[in-house]
């Protein structure tokens, strides 16, 4: 039985010419190195170009978790322009449960992270969480693949502060692009498809492609990172092809007992239709309700 993970096992080899830069390291490696800094200034440009970004410093660090015996949390990308505006950028592979919650925590670790600097009147300056996700949670929204959420009166719509922004990015709805295509969609589209990609397609001409694809070249790796590439890619056919195996297991498991529960449930149904037929029959022939309930309880008993 096929399903979503196996089908996307065969893409993901070491045949490539592209790295799947959407695992955890690679992620880090295209987009959180001094050397990928030009790199991330044009995609925040892409995602938020209400905001001047003319430069950014990467903070990323492990922040302090609140709960008791957690690992510290560490974003994939943190980084903050020349003015101070902070910037959370997360790869998210699989649906899981509270994302959105789960941003709303993050931003907090920004939040304090510039109060706790001694600004006692509560003045930060804007955070903005953004999740690339490689999966669909607005399917019934094929055409929109940009959802911006900030926070806002529910009635007339006004704007409560325009400090914390959040910004999801799904990028399986950039099914193709053509010239007309923005560069937003177009980067959606190269990151979703990287590894089955044969060369840079033409509508992707502009820097922020040059320096993309130049990063996920395999043939670009150093010989150690080559080695790396080449072990992360065997742990995740592995992870994948155990995600496979549990999901057709847990598919063929949930039939088995949906046809065993339907068979009970037959079964239970055909005899309270039997009981509920001699029922009518005794009742029908004038026998006394007490008669009727003794035979009934010795049915139950039998």
């Amino acid at each position: 039985m096929k399903n979503k993970y196996s089908n996307e096992i065969a893409s993901q080899g070491a045949t490539s010419r592209y790295a799947n830069i959407l695992l955890d390291y690679w992620f880090k490696r295209t987009f959180g190195r001094e050397i990928s800094k030009r790199l991330m200034i044009l995609v925040l440009r892409e995602i938020i170009p209400e905001v001047d970004i003319q430069d950014i410093t990467y903070t990323n660090k492990e922040h302090p978790n609140p709960f008791p015996d957690d690992h510290g949390v560490v974003f994939d990308i943190e980084c903050k322009s020349s003015d101070g505006t902070r910037f959370i950028v997360e790869m998210q592979l699989a649906e899981q449960h509270y994302l959105v919650e789960r941003a709303l925590f993050y931003s907090t670790f920004s939040i304090q992270e510039q109060l706790l600097k001694g600004n006692s009147e509560y003045s930060f300056m804007p955070v903005y969480f953004i999740a690339l996700m490689d999966f669909v949670t607005h399917p019934e929204d094929p055409e929109e693949f940009f959802y911006k959420y900030d926070l806002r009166e529910i009635s007339s719509g006004e704007l409560m502060t325009d400090r914390v922004h959040y910004y999801f990015l799904e990028l399986p709805k950039i099914r193709s692009i053509s010239e007309s295509s923005t560069n937003l969609e177009k980067f959606c589209y190269a990151m979703h498809n990287m590894t089955v990609l044969k060369s840079r397609p033409r509508e992707m001409q502009a820097e922020i492609f040059e320096l993309l694809f130049n990063s996920a070249e395999i043939a670009n790796f150093t010989p150690e990172e080559k080695v790396k590439y080449e072990h992360d890619m065997t742990t995740e056919r592995d992870r994948r092809n155990q995600l496979a195996f549990s999901y057709d297991k847990g598919v063929e498991e949930g039939i088995e007992r949906g046809i065993a529960k339907g068979r009970k449930e037959g079964r239970e149904e055909g005899r309270n239709q039997e009981r509920e037929n001699v029922l009518n029959k005794m009742k029908a022939l004038g026998l006394p309700q007490e008669t009727i309930d003794a035979i009934m309880k010795q049915d139950d008993l039998g």
